[in-house]
């Protein structure tokens, strides 16, 4: 079965290539990755795309970067210090370091990105709109003051994904609000820009003095050794034409691969499974503006008594290497890790649900379940749950939409209950759509904003930590949300690469891989 899937896949594959650009012209250091579609632009201050954040680390850097327990480390600064109880932040800059233009970094280039970030960027405004200043106080030091703390300022500074990477003052100055041109991709990157050529590959060179971190490589953080001469990101959307690619020895490495081919493709000697370590996980949402779950805590926890977890996955994604059932909010591993309020995470006890629905004064009164037919892992997921409840006595009606009327409905309270949907994977807590007020659902006790305060109120990192695990607490008690499991996309990579791992943190990087 396997051959005859694997020869299928291979037959369909040369039937596609035979109308794409062949890859030839790579060096025999060339590292060739068949990437799902092209990006929409490399300039990362201003898109959150995948695939542009996976090719942009490579050429841009942050301040800071995260290592492998999502903890942010000094990559582009070398330290900081924080006065007037964390409102100001002074960072002080590596000195040395080389632009790929050849200028060295300095303050005034740091200045200059932070405040395009700020004021242009994709998730600039998290961290930037609450700065009363900011200035080069020093050739290598950036001073940062703020109207009031904010916790989570280095790991805002960690994230590239639409985050404050490093240009030139001149290039982001002349850019403004401008997506910068493919020319003007300079960076201090372990790589830079080469070329870019419209469906047929974005490709990225050794840069030769690239001037990096003395210290060992730690998830994004420390070192960054460019091993191979370049990289090539070849777009390659048909998956079967992925997977053949790197079983054929085309392509070094493919993204995101369909889970079905997964209990083929782990047994295949050609291929190596490289499994994401960042999981997206499915979230059920209650409504707290109106409705029968609106601030009645007894009802949800009851609804969350019922649900068996496990079930939901099995069903939803299939392959038991590719969930997990962990109520946490972030992976084991993760800095922001934490048990609290788990005990309740997959109870699956209708009998014990009914008690507490009735105690709660549910009357069988309808209760709208909001899902979209575009996500099928939603759908499967909010069809066992629909059951589930059922069982414990909780009268639950499906309303089916495709997943734009979603998005307009879920924002008209009286249109729903309870909807479900699916959480990507963040570097800090308070990223979390069910910690910002607004969102959908529109939970905002005086219990979340005491522990909110508290959260962000402090730099210190076991503090933070600990007001987050009462924050994961309050979320199992008051039920603004559901969290049905973790879920992990893979990709495939040649067996002749070294370096890479057994999993990502959120994005396949390629310093320190060889060939």
């Amino acid at each position: 079965m396997r051959h005859s899937l694997r020869n299928l896949l291979s037959g369909a594959a040369l039937a596609l290539l035979a109308g794409l650009a062949p890859v030839t012209g790579a060096s025999a250091e060339t590292l060739r990755y068949a990437t799902i579609g092209e990006p929409p632009s490399l300039d990362v201050h201003m898109g959150t795309a995948t695939i542009a954040a996976t090719i942009g680390q490579h050429m841009f850097e942050t301040l800071y970067a995260f290592d492998s327990t999502f903890e942010p480390q000094p990559l582009l600064a070398s330290g900081e210090q924080l006065l007037d109880d964390g409102r100001t932040i002074v960072m002080t800059l590596r000195q040395g370091v080389k632009f790929h233009n050849g200028k060295e970094m300095t303050a005034e280039d740091v200045v200059a990105s932070l405040k395009r970030w700020g004021e242009f960027g994709a998730r600039g405004k998290l961290l930037m709109a609450n700065a009363t200043s900011l200035e080069a106080t020093g050739p290598y030091e950036v001073t940062l003051k703020l109207s009031e703390p904010n916790g989570a300022w280095k790991s805002m500074l960690a994230f590239p994904n639409g985050g404050p990477v490093i240009y030139p003052s001149e290039i982001v100055t002349a850019a403004a609000g401008e997506p910068i041109a493919p020319e003007n991709y300079v960076g201090t990157g372990p790589f830079k820009f080469k070329e870019w050529r419209g469906n047929r590959h974005v490709e990225l060179v050794k840069f030769d003095e690239y001037v990096g971190v003395d210290a060992p490589a730690d998830g994004y953080a420390g070192a960054r050794v460019a091993e191979v001469d370049a990289i090539r990101f070849i777009p390659v959307p048909d998956v079967g034409t992925r997977v053949s690619g790197v079983q054929a020895g085309d392509y070094d490495y493919a993204e995101f691969i369909s889970g079905d081919l997964y209990g083929v493709l782990k047994d295949d000697p050609s291929v190596k499974i490289h499994l994401s370590g960042a999981p997206i996980f499915g979230l059920m949402f209650m409504n707290s503006k109106e409705g029968p779950l609106a601030n009645n805590f007894e009802l949800r926890r009851a609804i969350q008594t019922a649900l068996n977890k496990e079930e939901a996955l099995r069903v939803s994604v299939g392959e038991e290497a590719l969930w997990k059932a962990n109520g946490s909010f972030f992976p084991e591993g993760n800095i922001w890790y934490t048990e609290a309020g788990t005990e309740a995470y997959s109870e699956g006890n209708p009998e014990k649900a009914k008690e507490m629905a009735a105690a709660a004064g549910y009357d069988g009164t309808p209760i709208k379940l909001l899902v979209s037919t575009n996500y099928k892992t939603h759908f499967d997921q909010a069809t066992v749950f629909t059951r589930q409840l059922a069982d414990a006595g909780i009268n639950v009606q499906m309303v089916v939409v495709d997943w734009a009327t979603l998005l307009k409905k879920r924002a008209q309270p009286d249109q729903w209950d309870m909807f479900v949907t699916h959480h990507g994977n963040i570097p800090d807590p308070i990223l979390l759509t069910a910690l910002n007020d607004s969102y959908p659902g529109w939970w905002a006790t005086e219990d979340k904003t005491a522990l909110k305060a508290k959260f962000t109120g402090t730099s210190d990192l076991a503090a933070r930590r600990a007001a987050w695990s009462e924050l994961q607490a309050l979320i199992y008690e008051q039920v603004p949300t559901i969290k049905v499991g973790d879920v992990y996309s893979y990709d495939i990579a040649s067996p002749s690469l070294k370096g890479m791992g057994e999993t990502t943190l959120i994005w396949p990087h390629f310093w320190g891989v060889s060939k």
